[in-house]
């Protein structure tokens, strides 16, 4: 069996792996081809070209890198074309895979969209779109696959990999010996984004809740786990701008490897900065240690819900984009971040725009976890939404795929 895959992003990256890992225990000689991040790579996907060529968001941000972009989705219909593989499977990035999947789909190649966009959310008049594109969507979520029936397109609840991945309970202690960090202590983890944009937008006002929090409360240890290489050097150079020339690296900087390197951000003088430990990958961890944390809206917010953490959710697009999304009324749900989304209701604090700031955000997040009651009560919620999406997301998502293709191991 062949299998074509496009991966955007990290979150793709570690759903995609999950995935090829998935379908390897049921069909051993499975290939697997096509845009991948190292994760996929490791799991033994050939990669044509490298998952974070798609980091992009907004409407119009996405337009200075139209070019490169519709270049790509061209060399990747050309190739999947010449290669003829079973499926072609889009992980998540719709904008860029419905396009190809539908190209791909009209040449009689068979097409599959892992990860629903958010149709139901906001402009859902592409619904009609993802039924031209894709024979078969896989949902994370359970409340989407009764949207698309509405519309008569064929969809599957799979559940989500990473409820299967973060255990139930996780490990604080454990997590916070692996960082060096005392049982005892209060720690706040900052989650600004894995793309280069949603950093420039919100790193700086994510290092000023940091500095507002650590004002009040001096004690705090913050901890900033970040995606990929670039991502932690422009969040370090932020680090630096904030403030100012007072500001050393304690341990020399060092090549990004996931789940290894740790550099102490000291802010020396003022005594108002405060100190951040920049993890290279190791989210997951940085958030079991936490106490709560502050998240760009995302797939990190769904990882702080599996790790039953408190957070608060930022979301800031490009100006003009967020204008239209008002304007025009696309937005068809009353709140962003996938916790308030899977509970129904308003249970998180979400900031979005010019509500993004650091004093918002740190104050926020001080009410959230300063209050032990609450803080028990949305644990026992988070974990009811944990057990609804721990259903072997990747074994099932593989087990549709084959079963669609109408190959099975035997």
């Amino acid at each position: 069996m062949r299998v074509g895959v496009v991966a955007g992003e990290a979150s793709g990256d570690t759903l995609g792996a999950a995935l090829i890992a998935a379908l390897r225990e049921r069909a051993p000689n499975v290939q697997v081809f096509g845009m991948a991040g190292p994760k996929m790579v490791a799991a033994g996907c050939e990669a044509w070209v490298s998952s974070d060529e798609l980091g992009v968001m907004g409407l119009f941000e996405v337009l200075t890198h139209l070019p490169r972009l519709l270049s790509l989705r061209r060399t990747l219909i050309a190739r999947f074309l010449r290669e003829r593989p079973d499926v072609v499977v889009g992980i998540d990035v719709p904008d860029f895979n419905l396009g190809l999947e539908k190209q791909l789909k009209a040449k009689g190649l068979r097409t599959v969209q892992y990860v629903s966009p958010q149709v139901w959310a906001w402009r859902q008049g592409r619904v009609k779109t993802i039924g031209r594109s894709c024979d078969l969507v896989l949902c994370l979520l359970p409340f989407e696959t009764e949207f698309y029936g509405q519309h008569h397109v064929r969809a599957e609840f799979v559940g989500h990999p990473l409820a299967d991945q973060i255990p139930l309970d996780v490990d604080r202690e454990g997590a916070r010996r692996a960082l060096g960090i005392d049982a005892s202590a209060t720690v706040i983890a900052l989650l600004p984004g894995s793309r280069m944009g949603e950093v420039e937008r919100l790193g700086a006002d994510f290092i000023d809740a940091a500095r507002w929090i650590a004002a009040r409360k001096p004690d705090v240890q913050f901890v900033a786990p970040m995606a990929t290489q670039r991502v932690r050097d422009l969040f370090q150079s932020l680090c630096w701008r904030a403030s100012g020339s007072d500001v050393r690296l304690r341990s020399k900087a060092s090549p990004w490897r996931p789940g290894e390197g740790a550099e102490r951000i000291v802010a020396l003088g003022s005594g108002e900065a405060p100190a951040i430990t920049v993890l290279d990958g190791q989210a997951q961890r940085a958030l079991a240690a936490a106490d709560g944390a502050i998240v760009a809206s995302g797939t990190a917010t769904l990882e702080t819900l599996l790790s039953s953490r408190p957070m608060v959710v930022a979301y800031r697009l490009g100006a003009f984009t967020a204008f239209l999304l008002k304007r025009l009324g696309l937005v068809k749900v009353p709140y962003f971040s996938q916790p308030n989304l899977l509970l129904g209701r308003r249970r998180v604090p979400e900031f979005f725009q010019e509500q993004v700031t650091g004093a918002a955000l740190g104050a926020a997040l001080l009410r959230e976890i300063e209050d032990p009651h609450a803080v028990a009560a949305l644990s026992q919620e988070f974990r009811g939404v944990h057990e609804t999406l721990r259903r072997g997301g990747a074994a099932r998502a593989a087990d549709a795929i084959l079963e669609y293709v109408g190959t099975r191991s035997t």
